[in-house]
């Protein structure tokens, strides 16, 4: 009798028994797994026109997962990371995640590397930025708060990607002013920093941001660690704390849907009030929020989201920096329901912002709208010897079948004309 209570007491432990998947479940994992493995089936469709040496083992072969690990939420050193977007994979690869965003603070510059690296490690990629903005109720414009969000784009990245580009350059210019009026601050709070020590450890083209002057308070002896040097100075309105030229939680959205991207509202428990600010961002687009930690599903903002009909997704966090108070990249436990959620509100948008640049090719057959199409396609599909060959390999491996025979693709791709690379 002692015995079999001390076999329920381990089992209960290590978390009982494998409950049966329900047939919803079922269904949205198959989906999934399609979804994850597109490239994987469009190069075991070209394998035999390619060289064995050219192409890594593990992308000839589509494997079925009983789990998906997605995640949504990650830096690398192209902002306030410490790790290069190649390594943030291989840490991926290392922790079975099978699906990585990188989320990078108001750039897409790691992305190219990122899917360099996913290749060798068969791990699909989303193209993601975490936009820097600011909310204001109208009756108190002065009450700004730091607003996060987050943008998922189709592995063709955005549409419309001057004017994305131009508007994510805008906030960070503004990051440069911002940081200098931080050093301005810890002067006058006798805690004197250099700014040159600033740029240094954000590196080269990396747009200062809080976490680089932490880092800089850290290296001058002024803090104990990161985490004193933002309780103590930079949290959002502390003695060091000061705005850059971000644009507004809206405006951030309305750029984000208007570039065929998803909208997510990042970590929502960072918020004084969440509830006027989801409110406010719904009515501009807004897909989803931030529901999920590493420490499990916070019923508060679940509840939000099924208040306006929003997703209900969430990633680590994950930054590199080490030590117990950082989530592990994949750490988060997304459900996958809730995955195939956003895949079936994600893949429609991401469609339309393919074809979208497939128009605009089919109009002016240019180069940079040839780079429209491929600013996020690999090595091995760029070294095609015709555009349409590289068009035709990018599409397949972005879309499913259903996806390439829909009637505006089959229309669109007939029209590809057939241009050698010189």
């Amino acid at each position: 009798m002692g015995e079999g209570n001390k076999d329920k007491r381990r089992r209960k432990k290590r978390g009982g028994a494998k409950r049966r998947m329900t047939a919803e479940q079922t269904l949205a994992l198959k989906s999934v797994n399609e979804w994850v493995n597109l490239a994987k089936h469009s190069s075991s469709d070209e394998v035999n026109q390619i060289d064995d040496d050219f192409l890594p083992e593990m992308m000839c072969r589509a494997t079925f997962s009983e789990k998906v690990v997605f995640e949504l939420h990650s830096h690398s050193i192209c902002s306030d990371g410490f790790l290069t977007p190649s390594a943030l994979v291989e840490k991926a690869h290392q922790n079975g995640v099978k699906v990585l965003a990188l989320t990078d603070h108001d750039t897409v510059s790691g992305i190219p590397e990122a899917l360099e690296a996913a290749y060798r490690f068969g791990i699909k990629i989303i193209p993601g930025v975490e936009i820097s903005s600011v909310f204001a109720t109208r009756d108190d414009s002065e009450s700004e708060e730091p607003v996060h969000i987050l943008a998922y784009y189709s592995s063709c990245g955005p549409a419309r990607f001057e004017e994305f580009d131009q508007f994510l350059r805008n906030i960070r210019e503004g990051r440069y002013v911002r940081a200098k009026s931080m050093l301005s601050k810890l002067n006058k709070l006798k805690k004197p920093i250099k700014w040159e020590n600033v740029i240094r450890i954000a590196g080269s083209g990396v747009a200062p941001g809080r976490l680089h002057v932490a880092r800089a308070l850290l290296e001058a002896g002024h803090v104990e660690d990161l985490k004193q040097a933002f309780d103590r100075y930079l949290y959002d309105g502390g003695p060091a704390y000061s705005k850059g030229s971000e644009p507004s939680a809206e405006e951030a959205v309305q750029m984000v849907c208007k570039t065929g991207g998803i909208a997510v509202l990042a970590h929502p428990w960072a918020l004084k009030n969440p509830n006027p600010v989801v409110k406010s961002l719904k009515a501009a687009g807004l897909h989803g929020i931030e529901v999920y930690r590493s420490d499990g599903k916070l019923a508060v903002y679940s509840d939000l989201a099924d208040a306006y009909g929003l997703l209900k997704l969430g990633g680590s966090d994950y930054h590199g920096r080490g030590g117990r108070a950082e989530s592990d990249l994949g750490s988060v436990g997304l459900p996958v329901l809730a995955a195939h959620d956003f895949l079936k509100i994600a893949r429609p948008i991401w469609c339309d912002a393919i074809k979208n640049n497939l128009v605009l090719y089919l109009e002016d057959s240019s180069e940079l709208n040839l780079k429209h199409i491929t600013r996020f396609a690999t090595k091995s599909i760029t070294t095609s010897n015709s555009e349409k060959d590289i068009i035709n390999s990018c599409l397949r491996s972005w879309l499913s079948r259903e996806e390439m025979q829909h009637a505006d693709f089959q229309a669109t791709i007939s029209k590809l004309p057939d241009i050698a690379i010189s």
